[in-house]
């Protein structure tokens, strides 16, 4: 054997564990899923003895889980679609527009990067209670906007920067306003990175529990995931119920990478590879 191709097995051999550690979880979780309360006790590691989609059915009756569902797609669409519009043109205006104070703002966005959900909860929470939006969707989503919007700035301020600047000088000698700039020629290019941050904004979104759990203490209007997590307690006793409610959670985050998985790569190194 070739150095080379022994020096390929021995990098396959980590990756191999690596795939293997990230597919097992959801393997068991399906695996538990199909088992009824008598299955589990006995062998919770023992191959489920046939296709059993009760604990699915129960799931989404029986714990609301349609309205759930329901809360997080409008809560992610609104808040990717806020994302979005903000994060572009202020990518935009970083990147493109010299004006005084841009590189300070833009090194503000980075600065917000690192400062943890958890340091500013509290001032947060007083401040959308005391507008009167605490458990309601626009509060919720205008949360998420200003939590995920520096990311969003990040990225698409780096991929803005690779862009001539004799494009938006052509642009604004035809007769374009900053605005017609922005709407007619960096949108249609920023399309690639519009989608990627898009994306990934989304799997943020979904996949939180803090910030809704915080914001949005009744039972009416919690999102999927803060469903699953009360799931744990009401049904501690039917594991198989709440493996399936695990699952109902997880099949829309996972069609949505297998669906889009080279354009979250392209939004995770769109910083390292532009401006």
């Amino acid at each position: 054997m070739s150095p080379l191709r022994a020096g390929r097995w021995i990098a396959a051999i980590p990756m191999a564990a690596l795939a293997l550690a990230t597919v097992y979880p959801l393997v068991f979780t399906a695996n538990v899923a199909m088992k009824t309360r008598r299955e589990y006790v006995l062998d919770r590691f023992a191959p489920a003895e046939g296709l059993r989609w009760d604990a699915f059915a129960t799931a989404w009756s029986s714990a609301d889980m349609g309205r759930y569902l329901a809360n997080s797609l409008l809560v992610v669409s609104g808040s990717v679609a806020l994302l979005l519009l903000f994060g572009s043109m202020a990518g935009f205006a970083l990147s493109q527009l010299r004006f005084r104070g841009s590189r300070v703002l833009y090194l503000a966005c980075l600065a917000a990067l690192f400062i943890p959900f958890q340091v500013i909860m509290v001032p947060l929470a007083r401040t959308l209670g005391q507008a009167g939006l605490i458990d309601t969707y626009p509060g919720l989503i205008l949360a998420y906007t200003a939590q995920f919007l520096p990311f969003t700035v990040f990225l698409m301020t780096s991929y803005y920067s690779g862009i001539p600047a004799e494009i938006i000088d052509a642009a604004r000698i035809d007769g374009n306003s900053v605005y017609g700039v922005y709407g007619r020629i960096m949108l249609p290019l920023g399309r690639p990175a519009l989608l990627s941050v898009g994306i990934l904004n989304a799997l943020f979104c979904w996949n939180d529990v803090l910030i809704a759990l915080l914001l949005m203490p009744s039972a009416e209007h919690r999102t999927l995931m803060v469903g699953v997590t009360s799931l744990r307690g009401q049904y501690s006793a039917d594991i198989p119920t709440f493996a399936g409610g695990v699952l109902i959670a997880a099949v829309p985050v996972l069609v949505l990478y297998l669906c889009f998985q080279r354009q979250i790569t392209a939004g995770v190194t769109a910083g390292a590879t532009k401006g």
